[in-house]
């Protein structure tokens, strides 16, 4: 089940990214974020259904792995971070009001952002200390940086390690599931 979870997390997660790779920024104006939702509005909900989707297999890793107390609240709290951002999508789309969009657009970027770094950083901590050493070492790098990326609420300079907590967690996600030593 981990190892299904963890693929469909996967999937899941890079098929996000290249639906979302033309799709709005935090700095679009609301004009331009409705104009955009309403020309692309099948794209918008499928990449909120995608993102959606993402949130539940990653819930289904975290109860497959069983983490300690701290990782399995982190991995459920980054879980319910992207079920929120999928919603919030889906409803932006649905929403011809620019400053409507704007608002659902904003919290979809911050709970898939910040909301899902920083706890997706506890969940990569927790379980990288049950893991051998390289893989600790290099969980251990990605959740720091992933939970520094919650700076990124002050300063855009910062949101490069957005990427770094997604993609980076997403791999390291699976090396842990597929490396970690048979207890």
């Amino acid at each position: 089940m981990k190892r299904i979870a963890v693929i469909a997390y996967g999937l899941l997660t890079v098929a996000g990214g290249v639906l979302g790779a033309t799709g709005m920024r935090p700095g679009s104006s609301a004009a331009d974020v409705a104009a955009y939702n309403q020309a692309h509005q099948g794209l918008v909900q499928l990449l909120a259904l995608v993102v959606f989707g993402a949130g539940l297999s990653l819930a289904a890793w975290t109860a497959a792995e069983r983490p300690p107390a701290l990782g399995f609240a982190g991995g459920l709290l980054a879980s319910g971070s992207l079920l929120l951002s999928g919603l919030a999508m889906w409803t932006a789309a649905q929403n011809a009001d620019p400053a409507v969009a704007r608002a659902f657009t904003s919290l979809s970027f911050a709970a898939g952002a910040f909301g899902f770094a920083v706890p997706l950083a506890l969940l990569i901590a927790v379980v990288a200390r049950l893991q051998v050493r390289w893989l600790a070492i290099a969980g251990y790098v990605i959740a720091a940086l992933a939970g520094l990326s919650v700076f990124g609420m002050l300063t855009d300079v910062l949101y490069p390690l957005i990427p770094v907590g997604r993609f980076g967690g997403l791999i390291w996600l699976v090396l842990a599931t597929f490396v970690k030593p048979r207890d």
